[in-house]
């Protein structure tokens, strides 16, 4: 049975309750995820060396090299090197995958696929902060914060913010999700509570799916033009690389806002730019592209733009999560259990 849908069987039989693991992930970010609790749950579940985490597996030092020999089961994160055909060479025991992050794309090659790894993601878990934030950024925006703070500041005296805000509020406004993602699934979620009405665009979703999440499916350009919040969950494709241009942005209304918290490739930047220093439209930015925007960038003191560095996604506290996510699939793979949340290779063309 193919170790993705089932249980693990393979040429080393079934897994072991304890089995051996190597972590695997950038500098730094393993004291970051994993707390004392974590660290002693993961001793009980595995064989492994707490101290020894693998920055580099195509030319490793002696200590990395032995552990992934011996590994069945890489516990990876941000920063994990690939997993080339080289790598799996080195691993002869290696059966499955375990990413405490969201994306595997950056890391796992064909060579993976082809060997017939098990792999699970905490995409699910990941996804859950992307989408408080985005609510947020929603229900602030609907309220003209971004206008209303930066006047505040300017005023400083008696002023009737009613009639300059007569046309804010969350009541009755359109929010407009590009993307049935993981993200933009738990977005619409999110906004169940409130009076507001959700348009979803997503080409592989009908209207009776859309209408079980709790939105009414429309065309990119309808949504455009008739939301007054526009928030992108799409996946970071060649199709979906700066699907809003130039016509799209020009058919959002005056004073809409448009949140990106997916990737900075899906907005053209060039298009957007014009669109915000005349005030037309609001931008709420997590990503960009460049990821980094130069230092002279009109981005950073637009007052009708917030910007911030990449951080929707697991954060502080939130890391922790995605420890637990992992260490709950780990738990599964000793007892011979499929994992919860596969990740196949044919879903990886339509997903980040």
């Amino acid at each position: 049975m193919h170790p993705t849908t089932g249980t693990h069987d393979g040429p080393a039989g079934r897994p072991s309750v304890r089995p051996a693991l190597l972590l695997s992930m950038g500098p730094g970010i393993a004291d970051r995820l994993f707390d004392a609790r974590h660290r002693s749950r993961l001793a009980a579940l595995a064989r492994t060396d707490l101290g020894l985490v693998a920055h580099e597996l195509a030319d490793p030092p002696p200590a990395v090299a032995a552990a992934l020999a011996d590994a069945e089961v890489l516990l990876t994160c941000w920063g994990a090197p690939p997993l080339t055909a080289r790598v799996l060479d080195a691993a002869p025991r290696l059966r499955a995958v375990i990413h405490a992050a969201g994306s595997v794309k950056h890391h796992l090659t064909d060579a993976c696929w082809e060997r017939g790894l098990a792999v699970t993601s905490a995409a699910a878990a990941n996804a859950l902060p992307v989408a408080e934030y985005t609510l947020a950024a929603i229900l602030l925006a609907n309220k003209g914060v971004l206008h209303s703070a930066h006047r505040y500041r300017t005023v400083r005296r008696p002023h009737d913010w009613q009639q300059e805000l007569a046309g804010a509020g969350n009541y009755h406004r359109t929010v407009g999700v590009i993307g049935a993602s993981r993200i933009g699934r738990r977005v619409i979620e999110l906004l169940r509570p409130f009076d507001l009405r959700v348009l979803l665009h997503d080409p592989y979703v009908d209207a009776a799916e859309a209408a079980r999440l709790g939105a009414r499916p429309v065309p990119l350009d309808t949504l455009c033009a008739d939301s007054d919040v526009v928030t992108v969950h799409a996946p970071q494709l060649p199709a979906t690389r700066h699907m809003l241009g130039v016509r799209e942005l020009a058919l959002m209304p005056d004073g809409a806002t448009l949140i990106n918290t997916a990737r900075g490739s899906l907005v053209d930047g060039t298009a957007l730019l014009p669109e915000l220093l005349t005030g037309r439209l609001n931008a709420v930015l997590d990503v960009t592209e460049p990821e980094l925007p130069p230092a002279d960038s009109p981005l950073y003191d637009l007052p009708n733009v917030l910007l911030t560095p990449h951080v929707a996604g697991s954060l502080g506290t939130e890391l922790h999560r995605l420890a637990d996510h992992a260490l709950d699939a780990l738990e599964r793979y000793g007892h011979g259990l499929p994992f919860t949340d596969p990740v196949r290779p044919e879903d990886l063309h339509h997903s980040a």
